[in-house]
């Protein structure tokens, strides 16, 4: 639990200054769209890669780092996260330019479906699939972010990203160590910005396959509902929603927790849930999946911080 670590006003005084914002004890609920957690120690949010560079290289190492997106797809504990929490955004992070070659450039705060967006309005075919996925560029790159038959594997050229020692570092597809919704890339690495290969593709089909993908999210998942995405990845030669179905948990409930009656796979804090109710819910539900099937579920979901 934080209570066991320094206050979060000594730590901010061992930070580097800054352009961006430091806040100390700042909530981080807010940013997730569980809208549960404690909050972090001192949340960081950088002006510009520089400035997210500068605070790296000048952080005492001792400090732990933890980086977020836009929490689409994040589970943050009741007892918040010790450290430095790195949020990226705002224009720093958010732009999206159309390149020469069917490319688009984006920082890792833009949205995948803004990228989708503006790669339909350059008509660049090929990038739809980010319409359908609820997170930013950031998360699709560090977990190979997929959807509706490709991921991000399949589309990216290079990523840019700052090390824990506030160095740039340019990283080739092949660099990342994809495989399915897992990054190989070293941990501590930060990506600020990617480009990614389309190719030429008619701007009225690449709409039509965009709204395709919109109705059928709408129609199979609780999407205006407070959830994570996916909570589970499939394993090999299944789907986790169907594991979970046959193992009698949709609907299930955990405190203010419920496992979704429109997509099992999905959880759902109804409205008064706690961390620990949506993570207990999410253990119970690979317990009896375990039981029924013998296939043991991993969380999709990121979890990061403490108990309460």
């Amino acid at each position: 639990m934080m209570a066991a670590h320094a206050p979060a006003s000594s730590l901010i005084e061992r930070l580097p200054r800054v352009r961006g914002e430091l806040v100390a004890n700042a909530p981080l609920a807010p940013f997730t769209w569980f809208r549960v957690g404690g909050p972090a120690e001192v949340l960081f949010r950088p002006a510009d890669a520089d400035d997210l560079a500068a605070f790296l290289a000048g952080t005492p190492t001792d400090v732990p780092v933890t980086v977020i997106g836009v929490g689409s797809n994040l589970l943050v504990r009741d007892g918040g996260v010790a450290g430095v929490v790195i949020r990226l955004g705002g224009k720093g992070f958010s732009h999206i330019e159309a390149l020469d070659g069917h490319r688009l450039r984006a920082g890792t705060a833009a949205l995948d479906v803004a990228v989708a967006r503006a790669a339909q309005e350059a008509g660049i075919a090929g990038l739809e699939f980010y319409r359908g996925i609820p997170g930013s560029i950031g998360g699709a790159l560090r977990m190979n972010g997929g959807a509706y038959g490709r991921e991000t594997k399949d589309v990216l050229v290079e990523a840019v990203a700052i090390d824990r020692q506030g160095r740039r570092q340019v990283l080739s597809n092949a660099d990342m160590g994809y495989s399915y919704r897992h990054c190989g890339a070293p941990e501590d690495l930060i990506f600020v910005e990617a480009i990614f290969q389309g190719e030429a593709g008619d701007k009225a089909e690449i709409q039509r396959r965009m709204d395709e993908i919109t109705a059928k999210r709408e129609e199979s998942q609780p999407i205006r509902m407070r959830t994570g995405g996916s909570t589970f990845k499939n394993p090999e030669g299944h789907k986790s929603w169907q594991l979970i179905d046959a193992a009698g948990c949709r609907g299930l409930v955990r405190g203010g927790a419920q496992v979704s009656e429109l997509h099992c796979n999905f959880l759902i804090n109804t409205g008064t849930a706690s961390a620990a109710d949506l993570e207990g819910l999410g253990e119970e539900v690979r317990a009896r999946v375990k039981a029924k099937s013998g296939v043991v579920l991993e969380w999709e979901i990121r979890r990061i911080g403490e108990p309460a």
